[in-house]
């Protein structure tokens, strides 16, 4: 379910003349019924509200003078979001006779054509407040409020995302809330400049158009209007042509793969970020440690200690919180099995909240082989979105590879990428005019089209700041680890990290040690599976060196090591 809540306006929108018809009534109870919330949005008092509204309980949460005032129903508990109006402020406009004047907790209202002597009023005083108009209606409030306030503050306190929210409304105090609302609506007598501005307007008029969006939402969830939705979609780059290259946020599932350091954790990056700075919550599953430098997330996990389930469930309760569970902690056979009972947990809290809207899965071919089961994250349409990220995709459960709707193959493998994709998904390969040539291109192929498209992607504002520790004390992956195996292929020594690398030298045959250094094996090793050139460019310089002994290059390359990753800051 995406959308968990109905924000609605009150006079015009659910009321008419005041009153809410019994149809609309019955029609906001099934609302509840199919277990969303609902909050109401209004610029009146709340004692005048509740006056003409017996039914005012049907809501959650009711925000009231025009976002300055909270009130939840059920328990009365009542939170003022300001001031109350000055004093100076209602004396003065007494003084000159400005009728009619009323007075809440937080907003003074009148009505036109006062708002000349308002507004020289609170000139003269030198007062910071805001005037807002609403169909002849003149409301004064302290800075910084409106409805928008209102409402958001309301979902945070019912732990929901406005991006899992449909607003409806007709006038012009309306437009802050609904501009936040992930579909904005607009029964049918709104004033133009509000149906101009939304996602959708009813045919019907006042509560029987709420009650026409209600038994659209109650029926597919809004799903027809989707199509309407295209000012959510994140700008990633562009195609060659100029044509945005675009990614909707909603229940798409994107792969990126390619070959290590061909671009896939730059065009990831670029991705996360604009879902983050969007409002978007994010949760990344970090097999190898790679995400910790993303800015403004939670990380649970360290190399030392697996993530905890309650503990990422609990940094995702807040909608504003993103999260990086760092699986460096979790042996390598276990990661699968990890991965299986943190997704039950995940979904679960999507049943409940339509949040993470974005799981993350890096490395995704070493924990959604066969062995997994699509069910843990869902049907496709409660799947919400999803970025996977690989080497490997034909190695990635094929149920998960039909849901792919958007591939971003990255690097000069990128064709033999896109083909074993589609092969492994049961698809018919792309045609393939124009190939990447440099860093930050990539070719794009949505699954409906018949051609994959060459793009330009975008590049993160923040570098994805790679995490040391995790190279020195973490356990890498089969494809990343370093394998002394000599001449003629005699041994098999895997070195998980860099610190079973430099113990592992110590204890191996001169001649092993040797011929890797000879066909620089480890700098290779260093720049692709480390991605670190500088020390790979040291490392080099070392098996460059004509005459050094086994002892002595080895003792290089440690302290080489050491003095970068192992020792302390």
């Amino acid at each position: 379910m995406r959308y968990r809540v109905l924000a609605c306006d009150y006079d015009g929108t659910i009321a008419r003349d005041g009153v809410v018809s019994e149809g609309t009534l019955a029609a906001l109870r099934r609302v509840k019924a199919s277990g969303r919330h609902l909050v109401l949005v209004t610029g009146r008092e709340l004692d005048h509200l509740l006056a003409v509204f017996p039914e005012a309980d049907v809501f959650d949460w009711i925000v009231a003078e025009n976002g300055a005032l909270l009130y939840r129903p059920t328990t009365r508990e009542e939170h003022a979001l300001g001031p109350p109006p000055p004093a100076a402020l209602v004396s003065r406009l007494e003084e000159r006779h400005v009728r009619p004047l009323s007075v809440g907790k937080v907003i003074l209202a009148t009505w036109q054509p006062n708002e000349g002597i308002v507004l020289e009023t609170i000139r003269d005083l030198g007062l910071e407040l805001n005037v807002i108009f609403n169909k002849g209606a003149v409301m004064v409030m302290p800075s910084g409020l409106n409805k928008r306030v209102g409402l958001e503050d309301a979902l945070a306190r019912l732990g929901l995302s406005s991006h899992n929210c449909v607003g409806v409304g007709d006038a012009e105090n309306d437009h802050a809330f609904l501009a936040v609302s992930e579909c904005s609506v607009a029964v049918s007598n709104a004033l133009p400049a509000i149906r101009e501005a939304v996602d959708w307007v009813t045919e019907g008029s006042h509560g029987a158009g709420v009650e026409e969006l209600i038994d659209r939402l109650v029926d597919d969830d809004l799903h027809r209007l989707e199509p309407r939705l295209g000012r959510h979609d994140i700008a990633l780059g562009a195609f060659d042509d100029g044509e945005e290259l675009k990614i909707h946020p909603y229940g798409e599932v994107v792969l990126t793969a390619g070959r290590s350091g061909g671009g896939k954790s730059t065009a990831a990056s670029a991705l996360l970020e604009r879902l983050m700075d969007r409002g978007y919550q994010v949760c990344v599953i970090d097999p190898e440690g790679d995400h910790d430098g993303l800015e403004a997330v939670v990380t649970v996990g360290t190399p030392d200690r697996a993530p905890e389930f309650q503990q990422v469930v609990q940094v995702l309760a807040r909608p504003d919180n993103h999260v990086v569970v760092n699986l460096l902690g979790v042996a390598m056979p276990d990661r699968p099995h990890f991965l299986r009972k943190l997704l039950g947990h995940l979904h679960e809290l999507r049943a409940a909240t339509g949040r993470p809207h974005w799981i993350v899965i890096d490395e995704a071919h070493h924990v959604l082989e066969e062995g997994f089961d699509p069910a843990l994250i869902g049907p496709p349409h409660e799947f919400g979105s999803m970025l996977l990220i690989t080497v490997r995709p034909e190695r990635i459960h094929r149920a998960l590879l039909e849901r792919v709707g958007v591939v971003l193959a990255v690097g000069p493998e990128s064709v033999a990428v896109l083909r074993s994709f589609a092969v492994a998904a049961g698809r018919v390969p792309p045609e393939v005019r124009d190939v990447p040539e440099q860093v930050g291109q990539v070719l794009v192929w949505d699954g409906r089209a018949s051609a994959a498209r060459r793009a330009t992607t975008e590049v993160p504002r923040r570098a994805l700041r790679r995490h040391r520790r995790k190279y020195a004390r973490g356990e890498l992956g089969p494809d990343k680890s370093f394998y002394f195996r000599g001449p003629e292929d005699r041994l098999n020594l895997r070195a998980r990290n860099l610190v079973l690398f430099n113990q592992i030298a110590e204890g191996i045959d001169d001649e092993t040690w040797l011929f890797h250094l000879a066909n620089a094996d480890y700098s290779r090793w260093v720049r692709e599976a480390i991605k670190d050139d500088e020390l790979a460019a040291e490392v080099e310089r070392i098996e460059a060196q004509p005459g050094l002994s086994a002892s002595e290059s080895r003792q290089m390359i440690r302290e080489a090591i050491e003095r970068k990753y192992t020792l302390p800051p």
